[in-house]
């Protein structure tokens, strides 16, 4: 299907079909709940480096090129896992 609209100098514009409001309807029904749950059901230990992942991120938000966000990662679940 394709729409077109008129303009008053006389152009025409032809919109195709893949602009259209028609959305997925894959998991349309997911919830702020349903995104934490594998958080909120973790154990303390998986919970703790989730968190200090997070805020790692976080402090290098104002960062043009954050750096060394992997390496700060690795450091993090290697002592968590000591």
């Amino acid at each position: 299907m394709v729409i077109a609209f008129s303009y008053s100098k006389g152009a025409t514009t032809v919109i195709p079909n893949v602009l259209s409001d028609k959305r997925s309807s894959y998991n349309t029904n997911v919830s702020l709940s349903d995104v934490q749950e594998p958080i909120t059901n973790a154990p303390p230990e998986v919970r703790r480096v989730i968190e200090r992942v997070l805020q790692a991120e976080k402090d290098k938000l104002y960062m043009k090129i954050p750096r060394n966000i992997n390496d700060d990662i690795l450091k993090i679940i290697k002592e968590e896992v000591q």
